[in-house]
């Protein structure tokens, strides 16, 4: 991987995540960036905590209560903590995970991933071609059992609604009956997330379009939403106290 592929003064978005984790895999562009979007919605880290959190609850309802023992986790981003095959083989060792990135760094940390008692492998592809996404995992998932399909706050990129639906459409397709969609995003319910995402684009990061609940809702349509429905992060299932935030989720079968 060369410096031009990694373009260290760019901001990326899988490493300002990183940093807003509190990572280390980030460049002084990512930093800067992320404490310009904090400077005006400082509650982005408080996100990204609690967006880990969410992944966390729904990986342990999926692989202890619904027995799925396959995830594919669109746009996985970098390593951090408790990743999804570390939840789902923490729970049941023979659970399969593929992680989907298209991001060169994230890539050069897929070994990093490769740890762990059951299957976990990773593609090397961009959201936008969910075909290319289900041939490369049909490798290593049977997509004659059910599969968890995971698109974990990374819609928000993709500014076109009707081109995120059709791209989880056409991976819901491609399971069978019993699967799962995972699915959360930022929303514009404050005015507060709504300057951080100008501050965002305006920082030379990608732009990152929020939506509102309904929208969101919409890309669940023919699945059948689980309780508690779509809900903001935090109070999807909490384990604890529920903090308000400005992204919501949800969980739908595939009936």
């Amino acid at each position: 991987m060369t410096d031009a592929e990694l373009q260290p003064d760019v901001p990326h978005a899988a490493r300002m995540w990183n940093y807003w984790m509190g990572g280390k895999d980030n460049f002084a562009a990512d930093r800067a960036a992320g404490d310009a979007v904090a400077q005006v919605y400082p509650e982005i880290a408080v996100m990204a905590r609690l967006s880990r959190r969410f992944l966390i609850r729904v990986v342990r309802h999926l692989t202890a209560e619904a027995s799925v023992r396959q995830f594919l986790d669109i746009g996985t981003g970098l390593p951090t903590m408790q990743n999804t095959h570390e939840v789902a083989q923490g729970i049941a060792p023979e659970a399969k995970v593929v992680y989907v990135d298209n991001d060169p760094m994230v890539l050069a940390y897929a070994r990093a991933l490769l740890t762990g008692p059951g299957v976990t492998t990773y593609v090397h592809a961009d959201y936008h071609d969910p075909e290319k996404i289900l041939a490369e995992a049909a490798a290593a998932l049977d997509f004659s059992e059910p599969v968890a399909v995971m698109f974990m706050g990374v819609m928000g990129y993709e500014p076109d609604l009707a081109t995120v639906r059709s791209i989880v459409g056409t991976v819901m397709e491609g399971v069978p009956s019993g699967s799962y969609l995972v699915f959360w995003d930022g929303t514009n319910t404050s005015p507060a997330v709504v300057e951080g995402a100008r501050k965002l684009a305006d920082s030379g990061g990608v732009p990152y379009i929020l939506r509102s609940p309904a929208q969101l809702q919409s890309v669940f349509e023919g699945l059948e939403l689980i309780d508690p429905g779509l809900v903001q992060i935090s109070a999807w299932r909490p384990d604890g106290d529920v903090e308000a935030i400005e992204a919501y989720g949800a969980v739908g079968r595939k009936p």
